[in-house]
């Protein structure tokens, strides 16, 4: 079986290793660099950065461990971006071995397809090579949105692209959308110096979340004294002398060095061919599949972001072996109702199944435990004590409808309750199991137990 692959993000080189795993001859085609967006322009560059703020809160707050550190510590912005691209390197030559170990093909260069069994790829030396395949995956991305009151120039109206490889933090920093991109860079760009403010047209930040965890979000911005101004639109945008300046919706202006436009992205599914084969696209120009990732068109399908779904990148990783599966003669399909998220902000958000609210509009009776950090001689220990978990279970059953934390390790901590999810466990199956002491994730054990009011180290209600 010979299977070709548009795009080597976290979606299509997955595929192809576990393609070439399964014995197909792999031949990926992508234009950048192999890992895509995540590697090279988000996942992995901004937790990097993200790194180098924690460390350096973390040295700034040294007096409060019992440790005496002289003089200022300062971040040095160059050597914290040549750490950001040495950790991007390792990762790319990482993938570029994995693919030389399994046998994939790396055609460098963008692909068109001509039919569903053939590809015209316009190298980056500027020749032209066909490749023919039996069936082949599109996971060609998303890249960030361009909407024409936002003007990006890289210097000063800035994409998440150009926020990860600054030559300098400015004094203020305005960030349009107080989502997870948004929020993320507002707590690296706080920390490394800039006075950041943000602009969100929903009424609270990080609105895909639960309420009480976007509230206690909220509540960590103000503290860093980060600003945000939320429930209102920017009408305009112009550069002046000393930076940007954006009128809101409201008639006021917001002035700042530079602005980061951070309002979500664009599907990357145009000029790679889909109208010479008839594939069937939404009005987001977002290429739609079935249940087996399947376009209509059969023999091509479509993985990840450029699916126009949920645009993490594990889960385009996910789907991309489920395509593999499915292309080789399977009959799999991937379980939506889990699907971990995380937040990198300070603290970490991490989030599966349904919202609080999500249950309510779906009329499910429902049950749920909540649990303090402050509550963990752990996080005491780690000096840091603000955050919660939270836990959502259907009433009738006992079975977890969801679970959201905010607190340090969050992105780690929530893996536990997506395996119990996956697993058909309930709530009392967590709340039965022994947790380590101390540790974080005993909070998610007291959580479970206080679903049924038993947490012993909840007070009584």
């Amino acid at each position: 079986m010979k299977l070709a692959i548009l795009g080597a993000g976290p979606g299509g080189y997955v595929a192809a290793i576990r393609a070439a795993q399964l014995g197909a001859e792999v031949t990926v085609i992508e234009a950048g660099e192999v890992g895509g967006t995540c590697l090279n322009w988000g996942c992995i560059p901004t937790k990097t950065l993200i790194a180098s703020a924690e460390v350096l809160h973390k040295a700034r707050n040294a007096k409060s461990f019992g440790l005496d550190l002289e003089g200022t510590v300062t971040p040095n912005i160059e050597k914290i971006v040549e750490r950001k691209n040495k950790v991007v390197s390792t990762q790319v030559k990482g993938i570029r071995g994995l693919f030389k170990s399994w046998g994939v093909n790396l055609i460098e260069g963008r692909g068109e397809i001509l039919s569903p069994g053939k590809i015209n790829v316009s190298l980056n030396d500027g020749s032209q090579q066909e490749v023919e395949a039996d069936k082949i995956i599109i996971a060609t991305g998303s890249r960030p949105a361009e909407i024409p009151v936002f003007p990006v120039d890289g210097k000063r109206i800035l994409s998440s692209d150009h926020a990860i490889s600054p030559d300098s933090i400015p004094s203020s920093l305005l960030i349009i959308g107080a989502g997870v991109i948004g929020c993320e860079f507002a707590f690296i760009y706080k920390e490394f110096g800039a006075d950041v403010t943000m602009v969100e047209m929903m009424p609270r930040a990080v609105s895909t979340e639960d309420e009480e965890i976007s509230s206690l979000l909220e509540r960590e911005l103000k503290k860093k004294k980060i600003k945000l101004i939320a429930n209102i639109s920017t009408d305009n945008v112009e550069i002046t002398d000393t930076g940007v300046k954006a009128t809101l919706s409201d008639g006021k202006t917001v002035e700042a060095e530079k602005m980061l436009i951070s309002i979500g992205r664009a599907v990357n599914s145009q000029n790679i061919g889909l109208e010479n084969v008839g594939v069937r696209t939404g009005q987001r120009g977002e290429i739609i599949v079935d249940s087996h990732l399947q376009t209509n068109v059969e023999g091509i399908y479509a993985i990840g972001d450029v699916t126009g779904g949920i645009m993490l990148a594990h889960l385009a990783s996910k789907e991309g072996l489920v395509a593999v599966e499915n292309a080789l003669g399977g009959s799999t399909s991937v379980n939506y109702d889990v699907i971990p998220a995380a937040i990198f902000t300070s603290p970490e958000v991490g989030s599966v199944g349904l919202r609080e609210h999500q249950a309510v509009e779906k009329g499910i009776q429902y049950n749920i435990g909540r649990f303090q950090f402050r509550a963990l001689g752990k996080a005491h220990a780690m000096g840091e004590i603000s955050g919660l978990f939270k836990i959502i279970s259907e009433k009738a059953t006992d079975k977890i409808l969801g679970a959201h934390i905010i607190g340090p390790h969050a992105s780690d901590l929530i893996h536990e309750v997506a395996v119990a999810m996956e697993g058909g466990l309930t709530v009392k199956d967590i709340a039965h199991t022994i947790h380590a002491h101390p540790t974080l994730a005993e909070g998610v054990m007291e959580t479970a137990e206080d679903v049924h009011n038993m947490a012993v180290h909840c007070p009584k209600q």
